[in-house]
């Protein structure tokens, strides 16, 4: 094993020790901690970006862009390639499935007129298929790798031309726990996903050349010991449009504002427990939250470090997530994730997704969906079909 592979085990040992005491001390870090130092570290990024002088929902195409986009699929799939055998695979980001669970999403009625788009043109309740996961890129016991869940949410029964032609029913929305992504920019991505492949990620944010202090300090503030995928608000990190010419961020924010708790020693599984046992007893709200773009240098569409103010636009609810009381069947929601592929750009032109990290989804997503279902001999299928 080389140093920077040592180096790379050391810190993340570290990281797994800090996940046991993480619940004890998180509620004292959110109040005191969190606040400060994510104002210093969004002033520093800040600091550090010029202004490009682009216009409300307007993106910029970099040279050599789609070849970035291209190189990140093809890393991606080779990492999926030698992880898993065939009938195995699992997919190269939010990786490890806690469940699938089906769901209503209802869109409010009396909404202003400039959110009215897409989806949110009329009120109406939408059936939905909700996957909850892991970061990955592998799935090991939930304890070492929790600190940034994952939530993918497929609306079925969509009417209207859509992006892509392979779901002509479906609009899916995706988040996560934090509310920058990883890389600001796809660039970056590429050479985290190199780090990934050379087993040694953490180095990606400590590197001397390229170091990313402050996506590392971003990533830390939020990730944290989750006790339930049901209890975690998760963000949308990139824009999309809301009709032309504006761009939003969404959110997804549980009702459930408690914390839960988390046994000294959970098991492997402990988030999917917990899951199937909340559903087991009641039914779980989200509440669905866009912001609008007001500023398009201060609230960026190409650099997903940047947190946009809530003081310059607040989130508005616009929908509600209902996840109503299931069984969960294990056997069945695990086969019917791998057959479910989510991508923002399952979507309404209305809601096309923005920025380069975006851009570059929709040839990764794509690519590497593909390759898992090719794999595990699992071709796509309509998701209407198992509503």
């Amino acid at each position: 094993m080389s140093a920077r592979r040592r180096l790379n085990d050391g810190i993340l040992a570290g990281v797994r020790l800090e996940r046991r005491i993480d619940p004890y001390v998180r509620p004292l870090l959110d109040r005191a901690v969190l606040p400060p130092v994510q104002a210093l570290v969004q002033w520093w990024v800040n600091a550090r970006r010029r202004d490009e002088h682009l216009g409300l929902a307007e993106e910029r195409t970099q040279p050599g862009e789609r070849a970035v986009a291209e190189a990140i699929a093809r890393q991606m799939a080779q990492f999926v390639e030698r992880e898993y055998a065939p009938g195995q695979a699992q997919r190269a980001g939010n990786t490890k499935t806690y469940g699938v669970v089906h769901g209503e999403y209802t869109v409010h009625g009396g909404l202003p007129a400039h959110l009215r788009h897409g989806v949110f043109r009329h009120p109406a309740t939408f059936r939905a298929w909700v996957r909850f996961a892991g970061p990955g890129p592998l799935a090991p016991p939930d304890l070492d790798d929790n600190g940034v869940l994952s939530i993918g949410v497929k609306l079925l029964g969509v009417d209207g031309r859509k992006l892509l032609d392979e779901e002509p029913h479906s609009q899916d929305f995706t988040g996560i726990t934090t509310p920058t992504f990883t890389t600001p920019n796809v660039v970056e991505n590429l050479r985290l996903q190199q780090h990934v492949y050379d087993g040694t990620p953490v180095l990606y944010f400590l590197g001397p050349r390229h170091p990313h202090l402050s996506d590392m300090v971003m990533q830390a503030l939020y990730a944290r010991t989750h006790s339930s995928p049901l209890l975690a608000r998760y963000w949308s990190c990139t824009p999309c449009l809301l009709g032309p010419g504006q761009a939003v961020q969404y959110s997804l924010v549980p009702r459930d504002r408690s914390r839960g708790s988390v046994p000294w020693h959970p098991p492997d599984d402990y988030l999917r427990r917990a899951l199937v046992t909340a559903l087991r007893e009641r039914d779980v709200l989200f509440d669905f939250l866009v912001q609008l773009q007001t500023d398009a240098h201060r609230m960026p569409v190409e650099n997903a470090s940047v947190v946009w103010p809530e003081r310059l636009s607040p989130f508005v609810p616009v929908a509600t997530l209902r996840l109503p009381r299931q069984e969960f069947d294990e056997k069945g929601q695990f086969a019917l994730a791998d057959r479910l592929s989510f991508n923002p750009w399952h979507a309404l032109p209305e809601h096309r997704p923005l920025g380069n990290q975006n851009r570059a989804r929709r040839t990764i997503y794509h690519q590497l969906s593909r390759l898992r279902q090719s794999m595990n001999g699992t071709p796509r299928e309509d998701p209407d079909q198992y509503s």
